[in-house]
């Protein structure tokens, strides 16, 4: 007798991006589909956000507003109800054009006689820098000049979507947003009751819709099996508000979670109460615990033989919310030991059934580096399964997703290249590894320019000396347009501490080979590292001063550096002269750790000089100046850099 057929559907739940598929629905679909299964995927993200954005969901939204009381209306509450009759009659219009269409509507955009201007379009009547007090103008002139209408009109369109998305924060849930959705109530939550609570709470408008998209998604596709792929704590919530109307409308339909923020939060899940919403929760790269899962529901496979997924045993028939989780059951991890799926035989991704035409292209940054994380439908593809490195202190470096460095040949892997772009008609590639490796990227350039493939490609790297002058051309050349890589704190003491295994002068030189190449270059920079000072962070913002002025790297963000229990620093702090604090019992998620550093220095008010720096180098703003300016805000005397002010320059004028 046949084991019953499956039919499988993979979910991205809000909020993930809105510009461009999050690929890992297409990795799943794709490979199940290679091993036959009746695999089927959508985006739900995507299709709230046009829900809302629309006359009626807008017209939703303004009952919700005019409920408020009025001492209760933000700015942007009261934008909203002045200019209603204008929003109304514009969204329609520009979710067309920011789809791509409608191009002719930018005439009318960039005119700014069209759209109604809420708070967010403030900054662009008259550009000051905060930190110099120098006028620049308005921004948009020098950023599009007179022909660069149609993304003129995006930047602005964008920032009237960013009105309308602190209206529904303001007055429909207060923990909406287009990315970091709820974010707060998974990221490394110790406890589940913050969820519990959110989730027993009366729906909100957003709520509601995504219940009513959830149903008409059941009813389109009739699954047997329903995989939640969550990437970010910021996409949890709404995910389990799917589940919930999921279960709601056919308890018998199996549930799944997995993804990186079950990857990296998750791995000592011990709350029986996740599972009333789902029914299994895997770990790592998606294959082989998928194929366990689905022999498993087939009844081919015991619950025992399961690979890297937690379940719930015994639980109580009826839960009780109230109950915090009493007589709700035990959490039980099995991991049957099995080969993983070797990445050269995961198949190809397909976009198939994701609408490809519906995604917004946004222009959130005015920088040509930055833009392009929200702008444009890039067909995401990993080159290399893992980190070939695999040593930085901060990186969860034990963690599958990390450790398990595995490649596709050059040939396999510009067949799957060739395959999407016959299917999605798209010719541009992200290549999102943690770190694509030299070797392949430079094989892969040789593929593509074997088989004259005219693609456009970006990725991530490490800024290592291998990527010579030459190999950066040979990689311009096959159609690389960007690159993003960690050159974290700007300091060797602090690098080594790392073990990023580069130097600011090597990280100078490879930069601007890629510059020189043609290549865009954005640097992904850190403060706040274990017993980093003010003299580091204020010689770290020298240094990244002048790869700005020096033309290499023309892109970078600061992010505050975060310990987490799976890391080398997390591991052994005492290695970093930190101390961990105690975290209190956790039975949910798991994963950043506070701790205590001898320096006591304030890194959050750092923070907001680094922050304000980079922005302005972004713009071409500020590069003259000394580097303290941007710390003028603190207390007390900033120290004077110790870098001297031409030590990139002098770096790239020497031989390599």
């Amino acid at each position: 007798m046949n084991a019953p057929s499956l039919r499988v559907l993979s979910v991205i739940p809000p909020m993930t991006q809105l510009n461009t598929p999050y690929p890992s629905t297409a990795y799943l679909t794709g490979f199940l589909r290679s091993r036959g299964v009746d695999a089927v995927q959508v985006d739900l993200a995507l299709a709230l956000v046009l829900q809302l954005f629309t006359p009626t969901g807008l017209q939703a939204v303004q009952l919700r507003a005019l409920a408020l009381p009025e001492a209760g209306r933000t700015a942007s509450v009261h934008a909203f109800l002045d200019q209603f009759d204008r929003y109304r009659h514009t969204i329609g219009p520009v979710i067309a054009f920011l789809q791509g269409r409608d191009s002719t509507l930018a005439h009318r955009i960039a005119a700014r006689e069209l759209l109604p201007e809420g708070p967010r379009f403030a900054a662009l009547e008259v550009y000051v820098d905060a930190a110099l007090g120098e006028e620049g103008g308005d921004p948009l002139a020098w950023a599009f000049g007179a022909l660069g209408v149609q993304d003129k009109a995006r930047h602005l369109a964008t920032l009237y979507l960013n009105d309308l998305a602190d209206v529904l924060r303001d007055a429909v849930d207060e923990r909406f947003a287009f990315v970091r959705y709820a974010e707060s109530l998974a990221s490394s939550q110790p406890s589940f009751d913050p969820l519990a609570a959110a989730l027993a709470a009366p729906p909100t408008l957003i709520d509601e819709l995504l219940h009513t998209l959830t149903l008409a998604t059941l009813a389109r596709h009739t699954p047997d099996v329903v995989l939640l792929s969550v990437p970010f704590p910021g996409a949890l919530y709404a995910a389990l508000r799917i589940a919930q109307s999921i279960k709601a409308q056919n308890p018998h339909i199996a549930i799944a979670l997995g993804g990186g923020f079950a990857n990296t939060e998750l791995r000592e899940l011990a709350e029986p109460r996740l599972f009333d919403f789902v029914d299994f929760v895997t770990l790592d790269a998606g294959e082989r615990p998928l194929l366990a899962l689905l022999e498993h529901l087939q009844g081919k496979r015991s619950k025992q033989r399961l690979v890297r997924t937690f379940v719930r045993e015994s639980p109580h028939p009826n839960p009780i919310p109230e109950a915090e989780g009493a007589n709700a059951g035990t959490v039980r991890y099995i991991n049957f030991v099995e080969p993983d799926v070797p990445f050269e035989d995961v198949g190809t991704p397909t976009w198939d059934g994701l609408p490809l035409d519906r995604y917004l292209s946004l222009l959130d940054m005015l920088n040509p580096m930055h833009r392009l994380w929200s702008d444009g439908r890039w067909n995401k593809l990993t080159v290399a399964h893992g980190c070939y490195w695999k040593k930085c202190s901060f990186c969860d470096v034990s963690l599958d997703y990390i450790s398990r460095y595995e490649t596709a040949s050059a040939g396999t892997l510009a067949d799957r290249i060739e395959a999407i772009v016959s299917e999605t008609g798209q010719t541009g590639f992200h290549f999102v590894d943690e770190a694509a490796p030299p070797k392949a990227l430079k094989a892969l350039a040789q593929e593509l320019l074997q088989r004259q493939l005219p693609i456009s490609w970006w990725g991530n790297i490490r800024f290592e000396k291998t990527f010579t002058p030459e190999l950066c051309q040979l990689l311009a050349d096959s159609g690389c347009i960007a690159m993003s890589g960690g050159l974290e704190v700007a300091s060797d003491r602090l690098l080594t501490l790392m073990k990023k295994g580069v130097s600011v002068e090597q990280v100078a030189r490879v930069t601007k080979g890629f510059a020189d190449a043609g290549i865009l270059v954005h640097a992904y920079l850190m403060y706040g590292f274990p017993t980093q000072t003010v003299q580091d962070t204020v010689d770290a913002l020298e240094y990244v001063r002048q790869l700005f002025e020096n033309g290499c790297i023309q892109s970078g963000f600061f992010h505050r550096f975060a310990c987490t229990v799976h890391s080398p620093v997390g591991l052994d702090p005492a290695a970093y002269g930190i101390e961990l604090i105690p975290l209190p019992e956790v039975t949910f998620a798991k994963n950043d750790i506070g701790f205590i550093d001898p320096t006591g220095v304030d890194h959050d008010a750092l923070g907001i000089g680094l922050r304000k720096a980079i922005y302005n180098y972004m713009h071409g703003i500020g590069l003259d100046e000394d580097v303290r300016v941007w710390f003028s805000h603190l207390p007390g005397k900033v120290p004077k850099a110790t870098v001297g002010r031409h030590r990139i320059a002098k770096a790239l004028a020497q031989p390599a």
